[in-house]
């Protein structure tokens, strides 16, 4: 089954299959792509070894759980091409992770993959409001990350105009987006916000600029950071779901009439909830770590790859009409889960529980240190207002150190700084979580 080429609604016959054909849909391309990788990677030969199976065993979706999951360490450890299911020949471009950590993840594409990258970042731009004729101001990164290229590709292939900004130099962004008039604005969340501050520094607001619509992601964010970037641009954001591992940007969007969840590509892509711990399936609306099957890579198709990212998923009607499961917002990475002194906690639910304050801005920064082989964790906020008197600082210290303990069970330390002093996004991701405790 194809797709026409995207422009305003040509994707909604895909987008609107019923959940039967999306299954039968599945199971055929998934009988496809197991015959593909137990003939061309050796690695996935090895798995099915060592799980005793034969590919013939996994018929439909549902049998993909008697296979293990494939990790980033797997990837990790067949740098950098031995997961490829293609020759080198047949591989139209590479893209890989920073590798700050180590050796980077590599991900290949055959043109038809980037041919699929683009039909599903057309697909994402669609559903978040973006029509033919309109103008794209593209600031995520272009490079190795996945993002400015694949939402260029998409953007070109839904017959916008794509203006490259790529990150950084902010002045000179505010500049395009005055002269050029875009409707479209992507980025990360973080910088969308620097964008707002920045325009109402210039006494510029949402009223004064041409953008109508904002796809953001590359990064977590909470409901708190929408509202003000809807409000300082005027415009409506939606959240775009991605990783270079699978396609890149594309793999899930929020809709434009629902806002309350991504829509994820199933005829591309079959996620899968599982238990953080024991790997154990979840079922619909429990929060787990989803994992992501990719029917239609050809490069470097994945069986069940374990993204490390905290949602959950949902197959209730959407206004949009789309039948297409949704993701809950990623609550974070199941690898970055904080234990200070034996408690548990996701950055994301301190970002939570700061959006009951009113009078804080949205910028904030948690510095975790290790003392005499003790833990802390000092949690860095702005306030709304220029100034605060010494009282009123240390009353809102104390009512944030209150509702920290009660619930996450933790004694943070609080620093009310003044407003700008917290690190803001320069273009690409920001990292609110300064993790001092191996160095120390």
């Amino acid at each position: 089954m194809t797709t026409r080429t995207a422009g305003g609604g040509e994707f909604a016959e895909i987008e609107r299959l019923g959940r039967e054909q999306l299954r039968r849909l599945q199971n055929q391309r998934l009988v496809k792509v197991v015959e593909r990788v137990a003939e061309q990677v050796e690695f996935y030969r090895e798995r099915f070894r060592q799980a005793g199976l034969e590919p013939g065993d996994i018929r439909s979706v549902n049998d993909l759980a008697l296979l293990p999951c494939t990790c980033k360490d797997d990837l990790r450890q067949h740098y950098p091409f031995g997961l490829f299911a293609l020759p080198p020949a047949q591989i139209a471009r590479i893209h890989c992770s920073s590798g700050t950590t180590g050796k980077p993840t590599v991900s290949g594409y055959s043109r038809a993959d980037l041919e699929l990258l683009g039909e599903v970042a057309a697909r994402s731009l669609a559903a978040a409001g973006a029509r033919p004729g309109m103008t794209l101001h593209n600031a995520y990164g272009y490079g190795l990350f996945t993002g400015g290229l694949g939402l260029h590709a998409g953007a070109e292939r839904l017959g916008l105009t794509v203006v490259p900004v790529s990150g950084g130099m902010t002045e000179r962004q505010m500049t395009l987006i005055e002269d050029f008039t875009p409707e479209v604005l992507c980025c990360t969340p973080s910088y969308a916000l620097t964008l707002t501050e920045r325009f109402a520094a210039k006494g510029r607001s949402g009223q004064d600029l041409s953008l109508k619509f904002a796809v953001l992601g590359a990064e977590p964010w909470s409901e708190t950071v929408r509202r003000q970037v809807d409000e300082g641009l005027g415009i409506r954001s939606t959240n775009c779901y991605g990783l270079s591992e699978v396609i890149g940007p594309g793999v899930s969007q929020e809709c434009l009439e629902g806002r309350s969840g991504s829509h994820i590509w199933e005829d591309h892509f079959y996620p899968e909830i599982v238990d953080p711990d024991s790997g154990e399936p979840r079922a619909e609306g429990q929060e787990g770590v989803l994992v992501l099957t990719t029917l239609t890579k050809q490069a470097m198709p994945l069986l069940r790859y374990w993204t490390g990212d905290i949602t959950s998923l949902s197959s209730d009607p959407c206004p949009c009409g789309r039948t297409h499961v949704r993701m809950a917002p990623v609550r974070g990475r199941s690898d970055d889960m904080l234990i200070v002194r034996g408690v548990n906690f996701y950055p994301s639910r301190v970002e939570e529980l700061l959006a009951e304050f009113h009078n804080l801005g949205p910028h904030h920064q948690l510095r975790l240190t290790r003392e005499d082989s003790h833990d802390h964790v000092m949690l860095r906020v702005e306030p709304r207002l220029a100034h605060l008197s010494d009282g009123d600082r240390e009353a809102l210290a104390q009512r944030l150190k209150s509702r920290m303990k009660s619930a996450i069970g933790l004694t943070f330390r609080i620093e009310v700084t003044e407003p700008g002093q917290i690190p803001r996004s320069k273009g690409g991701k920001l990292s609110r979580v300064d993790d001092r405790r191996k160095a120390e």
